[in-house]
């Protein structure tokens, strides 16, 4: 398929972006040329290996519910311990070679830090005692003033591909990494300060947060998580007491805002852009590349450490040889490949549910499949395919919804090659990645459409014209999707009926257009209709996949505008909210209303990376 891998300046030729746009019936958002793809299937666990899981489950010691004083959490700090350090420790912004990281200490200036929200469900994780976040000391170990004990801050080295152009070293310029901790059940948990102060790695950049970015950050964190979307978390946000001068719109007029560190927690912060870093330096940095992947395996895939030769694990190659690989021969390839299918499946998830992350460059691309990086993202409101929410991205949209699945795998490639750079994958195990992304991507993604229509088996037809109409005419995505479970599954429904269900988001609009989705409706009902499931049944399951509640920018933006006065009740209150999306919240209705008029103005729908 493709001819070679060997630079990291290489573009994939594949498309999968058409699966999306395809059903819209106006001309692609240029990114690629589409070109189909071959079809390889992985066979499911054989039940043996799900009873294994599952005894091993039940015999985790589950702590018995008992939770930790801060002072009693059990770090383990693996990173430090086995992969190469800077040998210098302070944080002048530098070029740091032959090193993962650089030792160096939170320095971001503190007056009264108070804490804003924090997520109980982080807490469970990590089984911290929630009487700790009433600490009068909590505010100040969370904003870096005084560490924690038994950590061992750090900042990462990695580099990335910004807006498809190399980089080169970018690296956590205002996050630090307190290290690892171990809980009960042997789940190894990073916990990072972000906006915290200067690192090597800041470049021109003061290393510090302000509280609008953060309470985003900390929000959606959240939010992603209850909507069933891998990502990483947030345990807590605290103010600094100190101000931050940010040019929001990049105009030339910065402003003071209020100064916020978030603590976000993942199994591990690793990115494409850690492994693209060393590769590209080639020469003995390759081993770096070779003990990073080794570490991967080792603590976040390590069950590729155990594979057995399994057919299910084979692919053939389709070139003129024939040839057969065998991913158990090499689990650099089995990881690549699994790194490729948690991107494809990531990026299906944020495309089911609306969500556009704004700044897909590979250093902000999870190698465990997470969602990282919160900058700025948006959730659909008026359906957009062209709809981004980064000021930076307007000029050609890179990033936007319609080309997320196309950036992942763009990203894959970037990774595949720096892997292949230290020739621990060939070209046809790379090439077989990309595949299994294309693969994973579609499937999952018309799995996702077929269960938000309620529908019994996956209909292109039915899907591309629904996506069509909701472009034409800005339906609400979320919204719709949500009213769409209240259609009766009764072909004798009259005409003037039909849309009935949909009036609150099918507005303002002329006979055409209406008789447009009437047809549509039609035939909706034609086909739930021979499902043989109830309206309840359908209706069920229709809401527990599709939210009622997203976190909008406009609800956002209400959470800051009291916060900067000062009145963190409505972060709390969004936190709480999010924590349920599928749920009917009594009480609750208007978080899942449509955009008011003042969530157009500058600054609200479209963001700046400044933060």
């Amino acid at each position: 398929m493709f001819a070679h891998i060997s630079s990291l300046s290489y573009t994939s030729s594949i498309s999968v972006s058409s699966t999306i746009s395809a059903f819209l019936r106006f001309p692609k958002l240029p990114f690629y040329p589409n070109r189909s793809l071959r079809r390889f299937s992985m066979e499911p666990p054989t039940s043996a290996a799900v009873d294994s899981i599952a005894d091993k489950l039940k015999s985790q010691n589950l702590n018995n519910g008992k939770r930790v004083k801060l002072e009693e959490l059990k770090w383990d700090n693996s990173f430090v311990r086995e992969l190469p350090a800077d040998p210098r420790t302070d944080n002048m912004p530098r070029e740091v070679l032959h090193a993962c990281y650089t030792k160096v200490s939170p320095s971001a200036e503190v007056d009264n830090p108070q804490l804003v929200a924090w997520s109980e469900l982080v807490a469970e994780i990590l089984e911290l005692d929630p009487k700790g976040f009433e600490r009068e000391d909590f505010p100040l170990k969370f904003s870096g003033e005084t560490l924690l004990d038994g950590s061992m801050p750090y900042a990462q080295c990695y580099g990335g591909h910004q807006f498809g152009m190399w980089a080169g070293q970018l690296g956590d310029g205002r996050a630090i990494t307190l290290g690892e901790i171990l809980n009960s059940k042997g789940e190894r948990w990073e916990l990072q300060l972000k906006g915290c102060g200067r690192t090597p790695y800041s470049r021109f950049a003061d290393g510090l947060a302000v509280l609008r970015s953060s309470i985003r950050e900390f929000l959606c964190s959240e939010a992603m998580h209850s909507l069933g979307i891998p990502t990483t978390r947030a345990l807590c946000l605290v103010t600094t007491g100190k101000y931050v001068a940010r040019d929001m719109f990049y105009d030339g007029n910065p402003k003071d805002e209020p100064g916020a560190i978030v603590c976000r927690v993942a199994q591990s912060f690793l990115r494409f852009g850690s492994y693209q870093i060393h590769a590209s330096r080639g020469g003995s940095d390759l081993e770096i590349v070779r003990n990073l992947a080794n570490y991967a395996i080792k603590h976040h895939f390590p069950h590729l450490e155990k594979i057995n030769k399994s057919e299910t694990v084979s692919f053939s190659t389709g070139n003129e040889d024939d040839s057969t690989v065998d991913l158990t021969s090499n689990k650099y390839a089995a990881w690549v490949v699994e790194v490729a299918e948690r991107t494809a499946s990531l990026v299906a998830s944020w495309q089911g549910v609306g969500f556009t992350h704004g700044v897909l460059n590979t250093d902000n691309m999870s190698i465990l499949g997470l969602t990282i990086d919160y900058g700025p993202f948006g959730f659909l409101d008026a359906f957009d395919p062209s709809f981004t929410p980064n000021t930076t991205d307007l000029p050609g949209r890179r990033y936007c919804f319609a080309n997320q699945p196309d950036i992942g795998l763009w990203n894959i490639a970037q990774f595949a090659t720096a892997i292949s750079a230290a020739q621990l994958i060939n070209e046809n195990e790379a090439n077989y990645a990309m595949e299994r992304y294309g693969t994973k991507f579609m499937d999952e993604y018309q799995a996702i459409m077929t269960k938000k229509l309620g529908l019994s088996k996956y209909n292109k037809q039915l899907i591309s014209k629904l996506l069509n109409n909701m472009a034409i005419d800005k339906v609400d995505y979320t919204n719709f999707f949500r009213l769409l479970s209240n259609i009766k599954a009764d072909p004798a429904i009259p005409e003037d009926e039909l849309l009935v269900p949909l009036k609150a988001v099918l507005l303002d609009m002329g006979k055409e257009r209406k008789e447009a989705w009437s047809s549509w409706v039609h035939s909706y009902i034609q086909e739930v209709s021979t499902s043989g499931i109830s309206d309840e049944q359908r209706k069920a399951s229709m809401n527990s996949v599709n939210p009622k509640y997203i976190l909008r920018n406009y609800l956002c933006q209400s959470a800051i505008d009291a916060a900067e006065q000062g009145d963190f009740e409505e972060v709390r209150q969004l936190l709480k909210v999010m924590q349920c999306p599928y749920d009917d919240q009594p009480g609750m209705e208007k978080y899942a209303r449509l955009p008011p008029a003042w969530a157009y103005r500058p600054g609200v729908c479209m963001l700046s990376c400044s933060s």
